[in-house]
């Protein structure tokens, strides 16, 4: 039995899916500033995490080593894993001290991928490229901010980083809900 267009509207304005981005953004939003309200502990569990997640991707190579049906790359796999593990060991061990190594890292990601950005936007001037050279002096800066703070910017860095990025992804969430919701009403109307 064909529905018609009238009784589908309904259902549209009723859409959970609206609501449901509107209760994921404010979630992360409140993470955000809940993360934001001391940087130095989501730093250190940042860390943590990330050594958690380095010590299962450094055991599942070493399985994954040792369950393949030939040996060639076994060494190669096998060095990989152990690799992950220890350094997801020294991660979780040290927290403090590996989130200060984690910033520099970091940092000097931050400023090679903002040299990479210069030169690419005037490779790329005529699509988009005064955009790309801000993008690329704003990692350059960044980058060099960080390091001028460093080791003292490991201990909050990273916990800034991800604080920002749950507000920033929060609002973004919150803003495709209420566009959607929107749209539903503007169907209906």
């Amino acid at each position: 039995m064909a529905t018609s267009p009238m009784s589908a509207r309904p259902a549209e304005a009723s859409d959970p899916s609206c609501w449901g981005a509107i209760l994921l953004g404010s979630v992360f939003v409140l993470a955000g500033i809940f993360v934001l309200g001391d940087i130095v502990a989501a730093t250190v569990i940042s860390t943590m995490l990330i050594g958690v997640l380095l010590l299962v991707a450094g055991g599942a190579e070493i399985f994954q080593a040792f369950s393949t049906q030939h040996w060639r790359g076994f060494l190669l796999r096998l060095l990989i894993g152990v690799f992950y593990a220890v350094c997801g060991v020294m991660l979780i061990a040290d927290p403090a001290r590996a989130s200060v190594f984690l910033t520099f890292v970091f940092a000097l990601s931050l400023i090679a991928s903002g040299c990479v950005r210069i030169v690419q936007s005037f490779q790329y001037w005529a699509l988009f490229g005064p955009l790309l050279l801000i993008s690329g002096i704003i990692g350059v800066v960044a980058g060099l901010v960080i390091l001028a703070k460093w080791p003292f910017s490991g201990l909050w860095v990273l916990g800034l980083l991800v604080g920002i990025d749950l507000v920033a992804h929060g609002i973004w969430w919150i803003f495709i809900g209420s566009r959607v919701r929107h749209e539903n009403s503007a169907a209906l109307g």
